[in-house]
């Protein structure tokens, strides 16, 4: 087991109550406990302690919503995520931290004011062509950052957000999302080192924790306001890529 301070367990616990709510109810509030265990351990080996509590929540996120999936926007989205994961790959084993965490900050507010700029206008994507576009361009966006810095939830909660999902399907269509792209991860955090042994013992303590905001966050999302659940997600992707654009 990793030495932590009590507080440093207190911070990785709040963190992972988040996980568990981001993934059934506040999507884009991952972000959080993405900053909170970069800066409590090791920032790479973060990212592989992270996983393994990421595919827990998934897990629950996917019983919870089962019934309210858009199969086809998956579909179009899988093999640009796919490209955009060979690339973060590439980019992590030589990338410096700080460097990729201020890209991918820029990377999401640049995703936030065309998302929003389409939404002002009035438009969707509205045919065929402009679905596997927006897909392409999301997919491998979403692909890239959630290799490097578990960072996707922002840009598919923008990509979803575009497509005027209901809370529901977007919920259901983002917890099959990160379930097969979180499991498509697994083999390149073990090539880079990063899942451990005391690496899951922790994993082993926050599960619990986990599922508590899981299951938290399915009773608030039942009970969430269209405006205010898109407005959440809005705030929570700005406040994630300010914070990766301006920390240490």
């Amino acid at each position: 087991m990793i030495e932590l301070t009590w507080y440093a367990w207190a911070l990785l616990g709040v963190a992972a109550l988040v996980v568990g709510g981001s993934k059934t109810a506040l999507p884009g509030a991952g972000t959080i406990s993405v900053a909170v265990f970069a800066a409590v351990l090791p920032a790479k080996e973060s990212t592989g302690i992270l996983l393994p509590l990421l595919i827990t929540a998934d897990v629950v996120a996917i019983v919870a919503y089962r019934r309210h999936v858009d199969w086809r926007a998956l579909g179009r989205m899988v093999p640009a995520v796919l490209v955009g994961l060979l690339l973060g790959f590439g980019f992590l084993a030589v990338a410096d931290n700080h460097v990729v965490k201020i890209v991918i900050g820029v990377i999401l507010l640049l995703v936030v004011a065309v998302t929003l700029a389409r939404r002002r206008l009035g438009r969707k994507f509205a045919d065929g062509a402009s679905h596997r576009v927006g897909a392409a361009v999301y997919g491998s966006l979403a692909g890239f950052t959630t290799m490097v810095a578990n960072a996707a939830g922002p840009v598919v909660s923008m990509y979803f957000l575009a497509m005027r999902f209901p809370v529901k399907e977007f919920l259901g269509t983002a917890a099959w999302f990160f379930a097969i792209v979180n499991l498509m991860k697994v083999p390149f955090s073990l090539a880079l080192g990063l899942i451990t042994v005391p690496g899951l013992m922790i994993d082993l303590v926050l599960m619990p924790v986990v599922l508590v905001g899981a299951f938290w966050g399915k009773h608030v999302a039942s009970r969430m306001n269209q405006r205010v659940f898109d407005r959440l997600v809005i705030a929570f992707t700005i406040a994630g890529a300010v914070y990766l654009i301006v920390s240490p």
